[in-house]
């Protein structure tokens, strides 16, 4: 498919996981794609993988709103457009909120729900002349409650409800406004959730597909908003979750 020839992504978070198999997902589909995280070595590891001529690496850390704007405006300077805008970094915290720290709150924060705002925010002039979308990473702990995760339930529940009131701000514009909200998914930042065998079971249990996810199923669903073929889909909170909020929260009985 070549369903973004022509177009500009700018992905951030785009170093690994679900960041990296979105950039080569959009540029699979003919997309020039920006290249947006914290640490270079990994930046240029997804490039490595990306034709050079529609690539762009930025070295932006999005919970500072000038390094949006400027990753922002070396897109424009570099390919002259910009149509979809994928804001995917993120970090989580465990602890209960008496236990993990008013730093740790600071940080979840910064990067998941300030670093969604800033992407949005700095994107959407650009995407109201290209008629473009963005597309955010949300969580299904955007969605409902954790056990002991509540600075991050906090934080991905801002961004579902942004995404729902973008999508009505600015959809008379032409920009369409969705997000993902993944379950389990294969990534650094859960490394060490896939090194525990009990809890992974009881992962599959509660999912109706019996499996977790890999980066590229989200990537898959990223690209499907993005494109055309979503043309009539706004203010969307699409679960990738293999099923898992389909249940009542009532256990396995078979």
């Amino acid at each position: 498919m070549a369903r973004f020839a022509d177009k500009v992504v700018i992905v951030t978070g785009a170093g690994s996981g679900i960041g990296a198999a979105t950039a080569r997902r959009f540029a699979d589909e003919g997309a020039s794609v920006a290249l947006a995280g914290r640490t270079r070595d990994k930046l240029d590891k997804t490039a490595a993988r990306l034709p050079s001529d529609r690539c762009l690496v930025q070295v932006t850390d999005v919970a500072q709103w000038p390094q949006v704007q400027a990753l922002v405006e070396a897109t424009l300077q570099r390919f002259g457009r910009l149509d979809v805008m994928v804001n995917n970094a993120g970090v989580a915290v465990e602890g209960r909120i008496t236990e993990a720290s008013l730093e740790d709150w600071r940080e979840v924060m910064s990067i998941d729900l300030d670093g969604v705002f800033h992407g949005c925010r700095a994107a959407m002039p650009a995407l109201m002349r290209s008629r473009g979308c963005i597309v955010n990473v949300s969580s299904v702990s955007g969605l409902g409650g954790d056990w002991g995760l509540s600075f991050y339930n906090a934080a991905k529940g801002g961004v579902s409800n942004l995404t729902r009131a973008l999508a009505m701000d600015y959809g008379r514009d032409g920009v369409r406004v969705n997000a993902v909200c993944p379950s389990l998914t294969r990534t650094d930042m859960t490394e060490d959730m896939f090194s525990d065998e009990a809890l992974l079971a009881r992962f599959r249990d509660r999912i109706a597909l019996g499996s977790t996810a890999e980066p590229e199923d989200i990537a898959a669903v990223i690209a499907f908003l993005a494109s055309d073929d979503a043309r009539f889909v706004t203010g969307v909170n699409l679960p990738v979750d293999g099923g898992l909020m389909a249940s009542n929260g009532q256990p396995h009985q078979a």
